[in-house]
């Protein structure tokens, strides 16, 4: 059965990156039997390549993608090194979780509505007697909004990933030596603690770099139009209603794959310097630094929290003049008019978030336990890949082989695309749980006369609950967030609350944008509340099962013995 399962995660997971991937190759050759061109041959590179302003475009992605995954890890450390260990951490952690489940197009509405032109900020700057200007982080022609967006949104994740990492390195004992060879709490941090913690999240940071080279959603909502970046660009190209061109998007596709590829190296070569190739910095005596970020978690708080009351102001704000602070006329009118049509959205995005997220726990408890019995696991690397390769990249290879399949399968393609993406994240979110459950439990159970499947549900899964209910929430999240997968396998035939937030994000009611990002923000946050209460419920009963245990005498001690 175990077997079975891995077979099942191989062919399902990571079989679809074979034709995700020649499905880019083949079109971008000009070779497309179902369009008509039989004849292989670059015609297409030309077409991409003589596109106005592709340039500009490869360059603006270039610079907000980059700069926002150096920001975003910029912003960790410094955090870390200022909070780690004190209460200030406890506060950073507690509001890790609240800002992770506000998934990013949702966080893009609420940026767009409080840093516009006529935005919360403006509003605020007008009120206080000064003068806002041009002030904007609106499609602005650099993508700094963009940039901006990117960061705060993904240093949580960061902080979140170093948590096991900064455990496991005993930073309290590497302080304590720092500190004894005369190094300072920066110094120690830079010299001692960086070398270290970097490498160990490597692949976090894979997966922020890569995300922000091909991120489209986000990138519609708050990123230039002229040029956009280049992942827009290639979906606007993969869009073009002449099939005839859609080499021309294989092309956009593979330079997007390529260039990810090329970024991925180049930052691996990058912190090979740093931590091992260049290590004369680490030891060159500089005992004493001073680094900044003791308020620095509180704009990365404070900027999240922000957008939900913008969103609540606006989605029922019927009247709101610039520069009033608040609405002058308020109504319900709006959600009334929505109510019908977001209830299906709902219905829709989590029936398959529940279907994908219950096909990628069941692979998921299916690799582990194959891995825990016959010592053979999925290599860390095949994981990562849907993670870590280009969103549009891989779907347009993937998209072009569902063409050869035949039938109008599209919410069957749509649930199969969310496991690909779900899989990885339920992987690594419970791949430390079974690596560090005690094993001698289910071999006392075996002991006692259970058989293997016996002992698996009725003592290493109670044990296992609390992770799995976050695992759960994790991977519902994940699906509610998926845009193009959902756009591009549904063919426009499955809407869910993401597409119809970002097809209404540019619209021109914002009252509307704000009751479907709102929403898109709020399925997601009530979710993670109810796996927390779930998984408190379960440790609850773990501890009073066994503190009930361990009142209880033993049976043979507890009974008088009868004698006749």
């Amino acid at each position: 059965m175990l077997y079975l399962l891995f077979i099942a995660s191989l062919i399902i997971c990571c079989l679809p990156l074979v034709p995700g991937l020649v499905g880019i190759l083949l079109p971008a050759l000009s070779w497309l039997p179902m369009a008509g061109l039989n004849e292989p041959g670059f015609q297409a590179f030309g077409q991409a390549f003589s596109w106005p302003g592709i340039q500009s475009s490869v360059w603006l992605t270039l610079f907000t993608g980059v700069l926002s995954t150096l920001l975003a890890l910029i912003f960790t450390f410094l955090i870390l090194q200022k909070s780690w260990g004190s209460r200030r951490w406890h506060t950073v952690e507690s509001w890790l979780s609240p800002i992770l489940a506000i998934p990013h197009v949702a966080f893009a509405i609420g940026f767009a509505f409080t840093f516009s032109s006529t935005g919360m900020i403006a509003r605020l700057i007008t009120s206080l007697g000064g003068d806002p200007g041009q002030f904007s982080l609106l499609q602005d022609p650099y993508g700094l909004g963009l940039t901006l967006a990117l960061a705060i949104k993904e240093t949580p994740f960061l902080l979140l990933m170093s948590l096991s990492v900064l455990q496991q390195l005993n930073v309290s004992r590497l302080m304590a030596v720092g500190s004894g060879l005369g190094y300072n709490h920066a110094a120690t941090w830079i010299s001692v603690i960086l070398p270290q913690w970097l490498p160990r999240i490597r692949l976090p940071i894979f997966a922020v770099l890569a995300y922000g080279i091909s991120v489209v959603d986000m990138a519609m909502i708050l990123g230039p139009t002229r040029p956009p970046t280049f992942a827009v660009l290639v979906w606007q190209w993969f869009n073009d209603p002449d099939i005839n061109l859609m080499p021309r998007a294989a092309v956009g596709a593979l330079l997007l794959l390529l260039l990810g590829l090329a970024l991925l190296a180049l930052f691996r070569v990058f912190e090979w310097l740093i931590c091992r190739g260049w290590q004369q910095w680490q030891y060159a005596g500089h005992r004493q630094h001073h680094l900044p970020g003791r308020h620095l978690h509180w704009p990365l708080i404070l900027v999240p929290m922000m957008v939900i009351p913008v969103l609540i102001t606006w989605s029922v704000a019927l009247r709101w003049r610039f520069p009033d602070l608040l609405p002058s006329r308020f109504s319900l009118q709006f959600w009334q008019q929505e109510t019908a049509f977001v209830a299906e959205l709902i219905a829709t995005s989590l029936l398959i978030a529940a279907i994908s997220t219950l096909i990628a726990l069941i692979l998921t408890i299916g690799c582990l336990e194959y891995r825990e019995k016959t010592g053979i696991g999925l290599p860390g690397w095949l994981i990562a890949m849907p993670m870590v390769l280009p969103q549009v990249s891989l779907l347009f290879g993937i998209q072009v082989t569902t063409y050869l399949m035949p039938g109008q399968h599209h919410l069957l393609w749509v649930v199969w695309s969310h496991v690909l993406f779900v899989f990885p994240y339920l992987y690594l979110a419970l791949d430390g749980p079974w690596r560090s459950f005690d094993r001698r439990y289910t071999q006392t159970a075996s002991s006692l006369g259970l058989s293997a499947l016996e002992a698996w549900w009725r003592v290493k899964r109670p044990m296992l609950m609390p992770a799995m209910c976050l695992a759960i929430a994790v991977g519902c999240s994940v699906s509610l967030a998926q845009y193009l997968p959902t756009l591009s396998l549904g063919a426009g035939r499955v809407s869910s609350l993401t597409t119809e937030a970002v097809a209404l994000a540019s619209g021109q009611d914002r009252r509307v944008s704000a009751i479907y990002g709102l929403l898109q923000g709020l399925v997601p946050f009530l979710l993670f509340i109810i796996a927390m209460l779930a998984s408190r419920y379960y440790q609850t009963k773990m501890t009073a099962e066994k503190t009930t245990r361990n009142s209880e005498p033993h049976v043979l001690i507890r009974e008088k013995p009868h004698y006749k």
